[in-house]
């Protein structure tokens, strides 16, 4: 078995049903090498009468038809050349004139097959059909077409060359015959009339079955091109589905770790701000001090609450069910308890908001404040939130010591926010000046 398969792998034909109809073919041109060549029945001439006293002359018999000797062993070995030759076809890779010197040489073989077969060989066919699927499976369609009216002239030829011969056996027949000229001429004309019908038949039978063969091998070929197109498709999407698996693994870890800086960080900031001020009035205020690390105990709890969300990738509603404005009012006025700074807010949003837009919006306004409270040394925070064109526009201003966009590293929250904004198709910028403060941009789709 695995000697039949390294066999079977040494064949490069592209379709092993195809392969098989070749060697059908081939197997019927052999058949037909050993069937006996038509034979043309001997007429013999009338005599003349015997009772006008003379003699009858010697009987003239024509000669038979002379065929030429077949040379089987040429035949057969012509016919198996033809057919080891479709074990190894021509690659697309090489040059065109090989492809064309393998074609030649195939209706080379099987002209050589019908020299060795002579008047009887009524294979011609076969092999030239054997011939063109090779041709059909080489070539593309310009060429297919090509090969096979080379096959249909050779066959017309060698068809007229085969009905000249027999035409000319029954003029020599009929000369040989002591007929009337007018009998003559109605054997001549019923001769002529079913040689030319045979000759019409057997040409639109031979082409009716090459543009089979034509239309055949192209379906197929069709058909392995679509698989093969199917195949790297599928290959494609099997690469694509892992890079978006890869991606959505790699966007899911830096919601994740946005939702952690973005909450968490949020409530250290104020929990530190408030440990600090507890450090600052313990010596001199205690009831004081214990009110701030009450607050900071608070904080704490809140933080470690959303980290618990955060790491079991369950985002929690920093809305928590309140509206856009409620949970913006909310926080500013807990930045403002914890932080001291005044704050100034409008918000002109007179349709529906969408859940992401409403979380980004939260999530941008938040970090942004933290950023106030950690590096700004601000007094004054403006947030104002208006409904421009179907759009949620944020704009945050504050008095700050500002900075260098290009110079500055800004980190992970400044990227986050952007990240964020652009995740639901919006547009995203800060602009600052060292000493002018900071303005954080975010425009965002409605729904």
């Amino acid at each position: 078995m695995a000697r039949f398969f390294r066999w079977k792998s040494y064949f490069n034909h592209p379709f092993y049903l195809l392969l098989y109809l070749e060697w059908i073919l081939l197997g019927i041109a052999v058949l037909a090498t050993f069937t006996p060549p038509p034979h043309v029945p001997h007429v013999p001439p009338p005599q003349p009468p015997h009772d006008l006293g003379m003699p009858p002359p010697p009987p003239r018999m024509p000669p038979p038809p002379r065929h030429p000797s077949r040379f089987i062993p040429g035949i057969l070995a012509s016919i198996a050349s033809l057919g080891v030759m479709g074990l190894r076809l021509p690659q697309a890779h090489h040059p065109l004139i090989y492809q064309i010197l393998y074609t030649a040489l195939g209706f080379g073989l099987s002209g050589l097959a019908v020299v060795f077969g002579g008047r009887g060989a009524n294979f011609f066919s076969a092999l030239l059909l054997v011939v063109v699927i090779r041709g059909c499976l080489m070539f593309p369609w310009r060429g297919r077409v090509m090969v096979a009216l080379v096959a249909y002239v050779s066959f017309l030829g060698m068809l007229v060359g085969t009905i000249l011969k027999r035409v000319g056996f029954f003029r020599y027949l009929s000369q040989e015959m002591d007929r009337p000229p007018d009998m003559m001429f109605f054997l001549s004309g019923r001769s002529q009339s079913f040689i030319f019908h045979l000759t019409l038949n057997s040409a639109l039978l031979f082409a009716l079955v090459l543009v089979f063969v034509l239309l055949l091998v192209g379906a197929l070929l069709s058909e392995k091109q679509s698989r093969e197109d199917l195949t790297h498709a599928h290959r494609q999407l099997r690469q694509y589905a892992l890079l978006v698996e890869n991606q959505a693994a790699l966007q899911e870890r830096n919601r994740i770790a946005r939702e952690i800086h973005d909450s968490v960080g949020h409530y250290l900031t104020a929990q530190s701000i408030q440990l600090e001020n507890a450090a600052v009035f313990l010596a001199q205020e205690p009831p004081k001090a214990q009110g701030y690390v009450k607050e900071a105990q608070r904080l704490g709890k809140e933080a470690l609450k959303d980290v618990r969300h955060s790491v079991s990738a369950l985002r929690a509603d920093p809305l928590k069910g309140k509206t856009l404005e409620a949970a913006l009012r909310e926080l500013l006025q807990e930045v403002k308890q914890t932080t001291g700074i005044r704050m100034e807010s409008k918000f002109k949003v007179r349709s529906a908001v969408s859940k992401k837009c409403s979380t980004a919006l939260y999530r941008v306004v938040q970090e942004a404040l933290t950023n106030v409270t950690r590096h700004s040394q601000a007094t004054w925070v403006g947030v104002y939130v208006m409904e421009v064109s179907g759009m949620v526009c944020l704009r945050l201003h504050d008095n700050g010591r500002g900075f260098e966009r290009d110079l500055n590293s800004t980190g992970f929250g400044l990227q986050g926010m952007q990240d964020r904004i652009q995740a639901i198709g919006g547009h995203f910028e800060i602009k600052s000046e060292v000493g002018k403060g900071c303005q954080v941009e975010a425009d965002i789709p409605m729904n």
